[in-house]
C-alpha cells in the first residue's frame, strides 16, 4: 500500500510540473504575439484595423495575466525560494 501511495505522490508532482510547464509555454506564445500586435499598433490608415489591433492587443496582455495568476497558484508553497527551473523560465520572457 505505501508503494502505491509514493507512486501516486510521484505521479501528482509529475503531473503538476507538467501543467506549470503547459502555462510556461502558453505564455511565452502569448508574450511572441502581444510582441507582434504591439508593433502593428495604430499603423493602419483605418480605424476600424486599428480597433482591431488594440483590441487584440489588450486581450493578449488580459490572457498573459490570467496564465500569471493560474501559474502562481500553481507554484508550490511550501518552497522557500522560487523554484530555479520556475525563475529560468520567467526570464526568458521577461517577466
Amino acid at each position: 500500500m505505501m508503494a502505491r501511495k509514493r507512486k501516486t505522490v510521484e505521479t501528482s508532482e509529475d503531473y503538476a510540473r507538467g501543467r506549470r510547464d503547459g502555462l510556461r509555454l502558453s505564455l511565452a506564445v502569448l508574450v511572441a504575439e502581444e510582441a507582434k500586435w504591439a508593433a502593428v499598433l495604430g499603423q493602419s490608415r483605418s480605424w476600424r484595423t486599428n480597433l482591431t489591433r488594440d483590441v487584440r492587443h489588450k486581450t493578449l496582455q488580459i490572457a498573459q495575466q490570467r496564465l500569471r495568476t493560474a501559474l502562481g497558484r500553481l507554484t508550490p508553497k511550501d518552497a522557500a525560494a522560487i523554484d530555479h527551473e520556475l525563475a529560468t523560465a520567467l526570464d526568458e520572457i521577461g517577466l
